[in-house]
């Protein structure tokens, strides 16, 4: 018997929230914003592109790649986290520090954000740093109508 879709959204909304243990043990270490760089050369860059959807609490879901010693990895976001209101679209591209292998990459990452989209204005940044120390500092563009001030966790998959 096939599953409710109902049900099945319900389910695949939910589980992000159980990563937000995981933020507050990351979010303890995060040490991100410019001085967290200062001095330093980016590793690589990336781009994601989500969707995020808060009223109280958050989540989104979403795509990347990786820009990583000439060659491209792709991978997948999930996140969850508490702050903000209204739904967005999200293109972000920034520099990533601390990467010395690959392996680094994927996993649970706290992040650190606010910004703002009206339609197609926007603004907003977006820090992030998992536990193997890898910090993204990304610009985000953003459409929709939504306010972000807070922070989640974020899991990162490669593809």
């Amino acid at each position: 018997m096939p599953e409710n879709p109902s049900r099945r959204q319900l389910l695949a909304g939910a589980a992000p929230l159980a990563l937000l243990p995981v933020a507050v043990g990351c979010q303890s270490d995060v040490r991100v914003g410019p001085e967290a760089i200062a001095g330093r050369s980016p590793d690589a860059t990336v781009r994601m592109d989500e969707v995020q959807a808060a009223y109280i609490g958050s989540g989104s879901v979403g795509n990347g790649t990786l820009y990583y010693r000439g060659r491209n990895y792709p991978f997948t976001i999930t996140g969850a986290g508490i702050g903000g209101i209204g739904v967005s679209t999200i293109d972000a591209q920034g520099e990533v520090y601390n990467l010395r292998n690959l392996s680094q990459f994927p996993g649970a990452y706290g992040e650190a954000r606010y910004g703002f989209a009206l339609g197609t204005a926007s603004a907003g940044d977006l820090w992030l740093q998992n536990e193997a120390g890898v910090i993204m500092r990304l610009k985000a563009r953003r459409e929709g109508l939504m306010i972000s001030l807070g922070g989640d966790a974020m899991v990162i998959a490669m593809k």
